[in-house]
């Protein structure tokens, strides 16, 4: 798909997408060995630990929503970095949390920050690059194999040092960040083209539509909760111990980028509405063996599976949401949405999985995603629309202007 964009996509420019939507996204990306840390630390039930998660999702979720607007204009650095230092304070809070007090509320913190960089990071999106399939695919790709790297290093750190400790890594990691951030393109200011139509104008005023919004946090809902318990769920069905199964999430996370490259692949060559339903349904169905499977073999497939649509699918909710609205806002009002779902997910699940066990959950997981794509398949269409609307809409040119009746052409004298 092709937009509107006047920032090219170098190499700076994709390095500083991939580190502010890595950083953005590490609450929930690494969110499954997050939990173990958690219930290991406090030894906390399934319903406690999903209340931890979900409070620091949550804190995503709301701050990214509460900046959505803010981060279709200029200043999209500063935003990045203000949420950088915030979260580096909130990581530091989680490694040395005494009690579960303690810890929801340097979730809280750490929530706020990484929503702020999560916005301006998302938003960007829409301001990188021609083809939005393109910045999205770079965008995403890069961020799973650094979210990889981080699944593999706080449980080794945590082993090494000690329960807790992996969050220091975390904070750490803010500083390289705070650095890249510096080259996210910035917001379109209030004249920021001379070409500025009056079409680019009123869909910056458009907002994304109440059931759009549920769509995205359902969708995520469902991912975020199967995702947070993947390792849980994988000791306690095959047997696996928890350094294996971090491995296992890490390998299968960067295995299923193909997924990402997959995605525009697919819509090139079956049209979007076709490729994201197919991906949507095999991405419900393996959610649902996922949970259930006792077998090692089946477990890391059906990962390796549901990781791959899940990616294909994002990518191309993406690259829709940046071609309708070029300025952000759609882009980084969906992430709010998707990190709102993703907030109430673990606390779900936990909670299903306590009271009603994980054969209802399998059923309940799988139907939610088929309902929660339907508003994000219509959106797709949308946005095919849009963009071959671009396409053949003419550049304007100059009108020429009739000289009257009553005007004489000047003389060579003159």
């Amino acid at each position: 798909m092709k937009t509107n964009s006047d920032t090219a996509l170098t190499f700076t420019v994709a390095a500083a997408l991939i580190a502010g939507v890595t950083l953005g996204s590490s609450g929930s990306n690494v969110m499954p060995v997050f939990v173990d840390d958690f219930a290991d630390r406090f030894d906390l039930s399934s319903t406690s630990a999903g209340l931890v998660a979900a409070s620091q999702l949550t804190a995503v979720a709301i701050t990214t929503l509460l900046l959505a607007n803010r981060a279709a204009r200029p200043g999209r650095v500063r935003m990045a970095r203000g949420g950088l230092a915030l979260a580096a304070a909130g990581f530091i809070g989680a490694a040395i949390a005494f009690d579960i007090l303690t810890l929801i509320v340097a979730g809280l913190l750490l929530g706020a920050g990484l929503g702020a960089v999560y916005a301006a990071s998302t938003a960007a999106l829409a301001g990188a690059g021609d083809d939005a399939d393109k910045t999205s695919s770079i965008t995403i790709t890069g961020a799973l194999f650094a979210s990889a790297l981080l699944l593999l290093a706080f449980p080794a750190v945590n082993e090494s040092a000690g329960g807790g400790t992996g969050f220091f890594l975390l904070a750490v990691c803010c500083l390289p960040g705070w650095f890249l951030v510096g080259h996210l393109p910035d917001g379109p200011g209030p004249a920021s083209s001379p070409s500025a139509t009056a079409p680019n104008a009123a869909s910056r005023s458009a907002r994304p539509s109440a059931v759009l919004l549920v769509g995205a946090g359902l969708l995520m809902a469902v991912t975020q909760g199967v995702w947070s318990y993947a390792s849980v769920l994988g000791r306690g069905h095959t047997g696996m111990s928890a350094s294996v199964l971090s491995a296992v999430l890490a390998v299968s996370s960067v295995v299923a980028l193909a997924g990402a490259v997959a995605g525009p692949l697919a819509v090139k060559r079956f049209g979007r509405l076709r490729s994201m339903t197919g991906f949507v349904v095999v991405e419900a169905l393996s959610s649902g063996l996922l949970i259930v499977t006792h077998s090692p073999t089946l477990f890391i497939a059906t990962a390796v599976i549901w990781q791959t649509c899940q990616l294909a699918v994002l990518v191309q909710i993406l690259a829709a949401a940046s071609v309708i609205d070029s300025t952000g806002r759609w882009v980084a009002a969906l992430s709010g949405a998707g990190a709102l779902g993703g907030g109430i997910g673990p606390l779900a699940v936990g909670a299903i999985m306590d009271n009603m066990g994980v054969g209802v959950l399998s059923v309940l997981l799988t139907a939610g995603t088929l309902i929660a794509a339907l508003p994000l398949l219509q959106m797709t269409v949308a946005g095919d629309a849009a963009a071959d609307t671009a396409s053949v809409t003419p550049h304007p040119q100059a009108t020429p202007v009739a000289r009257t009746t009553t005007e004489k052409p000047a003389s060579p004298a003159e």
